[in-house]
């Protein structure tokens, strides 16, 4: 689904989990470095546009999910904080503990403070934290947008039954250039 417009005054640009150790991991389709690279030209044009950043990270310790695919080992650092570049970019930075940036914080009122009612998702992994803060977001009333290119998963099939499958049924789909297109 295309995305036409995007009101810099009622939408926020949510960043999720964009931390140190979790860029380091490999993903698909998109490299880690294509999605900080997407998720960054976003934030810069969302700060840009008066539009609200969202910096969200896992709460420090919080272990991987039991997938053994994504389990850390020796060789994989913990999440530690947001990436450097992103850092500045943040008008607000929400620590979850869990999956979703919803769950357990008060990003729902904070994104009603400043009378938002639309997401844009960007971050990893795609059917993880992503999916489950998008799926959050509509419950709570919110209009979603996933920028399929500034997302990614633990593999490429993962990510795609996301975007095929469930991103369709709760919300909006585009590319980082539909989404700078839509808040121009």
């Amino acid at each position: 689904m295309a995305v036409s417009s995007l009101d810099p005054a009622r939408t926020a640009l949510v960043v999720v989990d964009l931390q140190r150790g979790v860029v380091s991991r490999d993903v698909g389709p998109h490299p880690a470095d294509t999605v900080l690279e997407n998720a960054l030209q976003l934030a810069e044009a969302f700060r840009a546009a008066g539009a609200p950043v969202v910096l969200v990270k896992a709460e420090p310790g919080e272990a991987p999910p039991a997938d053994a695919d994504v389990q850390r080992t020796a060789a994989t650092p913990p999440v530690g904080d947001v990436v450097d570049e992103l850092a500045p970019l943040g008008d607000l930075v929400v620590v979850k503990h869990g999956w979703s940036a919803f769950h357990g914080t008060d990003l729902s009122s904070e994104l009603r403070d400043r009378s938002v009612d639309t997401v844009v998702l960007v971050g990893l992994a795609t059917n993880m934290g992503v999916e489950s803060t998008a799926r959050d977001a509509r419950e709570h009333g919110f209009a979603v947008v996933v920028v399929e290119d500034a997302t990614s998963s633990t593999d490429a099939v993962m990510h795609e039954f996301a975007v095929a499958r469930i991103f369709p049924l709760i919300a909006r789909v585009t590319t980082t250039a539909g989404a700078l297109a839509a808040l121009a």
